[in-house]
C-alpha cells in the first residue's frame, strides 16, 4: 500500500475535512479527494461519509486511522530528526493556554533544553482548549495541556494537576463583606455590590466559583474584562475590583499582601489539567520525555 496514501488518509481524519487536510499537506483539495478514492477502491471500502461540512470517517475509517498513525507518526520522526549522531536534539511543539504554560510547564520543560547531550528544543503557541486540541489531531501540536478531556480514541489525556481557585481582591475591599464571610448566602449577597474583574464577559471563572461555593450565579457583571489571568491579577491588586484567580498564580501577591482572600470554603473549587497527545505518539522519546517530566513535576507543584 502507497505511504502518501495513508499520509493523506491519516490527515484527513485528524482535520475532518478534505479542504483542511488539502492546506496541511500542501496538495489541492481534487488531489486529496482523489487519494482517498484510490485508497478506498484499494481496499474496497468506504473509509469517510461526505457531509455538508467535513467528512466523518466511517468505522472502517476510525480503525486503519488508530493503526496507521502511530506508525506514519513515527516514520515522520525519523524522517525529521535525521540519522546521524548530531542528531540528539528534538523539537517539541507545546500549546496550552498562555498563563499555566508560561508560569508551570515551559519553566518545567526548560530544564530539558540542555540535558547531557539529549536536549529538547521548544516550539509553544497559547490558545483555548478547542483550538489547541484540533491542533493537535491535525498534527500540529505534539503535546498540549488543557481543561477539556478530548473525546474520541484519536487523542489520549492524562491528567496532570488540580488548579485550586480563590476570590481574591485588594485589601480595601476586605471590610464591605465584614462578618458576612463565613455565611454562604449573606457572603454572596455582600458581594453583589462589588465590582468584578474577569477575562470573558461570560465571567467563567467567577461563574465557576459562584456555581461551586454558593450554588448560585453571580449577581454583578464584569468592570473589568481582559483576556489573561495575570493583567486580572493586576487589575484586583490596584483594587479595580473582586476576581477569581488559580491560587498558584496569585500567591506571590497574596504572600506580600497586595489582595486578600474573601472568601475561604470548606471545599475550593478546583479544575484538573490535562496532557494530551495523539495516540500513538508517546512512541517518540522527545514526547515521552516531555510527557513524563511534566507529571513528575507536577507531583511538586504546590
Amino acid at each position: 500500500m502507497d505511504l502518501a496514501l495513508l499520509r493523506t488518509f491519516v490527515t484527513v481524519h485528524r482535520a475532518g475535512s478534505f479542504t483542511r487536510a488539502a492546506a496541511l499537506l500542501g496538495l489541492s483539495q481534487p488531489a486529496v479527494t482523489s487519494q482517498i478514492r484510490t485508497l478506498e477502491r484499494q481496499l474496497g471500502r468506504p473509509l469517510f461519509l461526505r457531509q455538508a461540512r467535513g467528512v466523518t470517517p466511517t468505522t472502517i475509517g476510525d480503525e486503519l486511522a488508530h493503526k496507521a498513525a502511530p506508525h506514519l507518526d513515527a516514520l515522520v520522526e525519523i524522517t525529521e530528526s535525521g540519522l546521524d549522531e548530531y542528531s540528539s536534539l528534538r523539537t517539541l511543539h507545546l500549546a496550552g493556554p498562555p498563563e499555566f504554560t508560561a508560569e508551570r510547564a515551559l519553566p518545567a520543560l526548560a530544564e530539558l533544553t540542555d540535558d547531557d547531550g539529549q536536549g529538547l528544543a521548544l516550539r509553544a503557541s497559547f490558545g483555548n482548549a478547542e483550538e489547541a486540541l484540533e491542533g493537535l489531531a491535525a498534527g500540529h501540536h505534539d503535546l498540549v495541556i488543557t481543561t477539556t478531556r478530548p473525546r474520541g480514541a484519536l487523542l489520549t489525556a492524562t491528567p496532570l494537576c488540580d488548579e485550586e481557585h480563590v476570590l481574591i481582591a485588594a485589601p480595601r475591599w476586605a471590610p464591605r463583606i465584614g462578618g458576612h464571610r463565613k455565611l454562604r448566602g449573606a457572603m454572596a449577597h455582600a458581594l453583589e455590590n462589588l465590582p468584578v474583574v474577569e477575562v470573558h464577559e461570560s465571567l467563567p471563572f467567577v461563574s465557576r466559583y459562584w456555581a461551586s461555593v454558593f450554588d448560585s450565579r453571580p449577581a454583578a457583571s464584569g468592570t473589568v474584562i481582559v483576556p489573561d489571568l495575570r493583567a486580572v491579577l493586576a487589575c484586583a491588586a490596584t483594587g479595580a475590583g473582586l476576581a477569581v484567580l488559580p491560587r498558584y498564580l496569585c500567591a506571590p501577591a497574596l504572600e506580600r499582601g497586595e489582595v486578600v482572600t474573601l472568601h475561604e470554603p470548606t471545599i475550593p473549587p478546583l479544575r484538573t489539567y490535562f496532557l494530551a497527545v495523539r495516540t500513538g505518539t508517546l512512541a517518540m522519546p522527545h514526547i515521552a520525555r516531555s510527557h513524563e517530566w511534566l507529571l513528575r513535576s507536577a507531583a511538586l507543584w504546590a
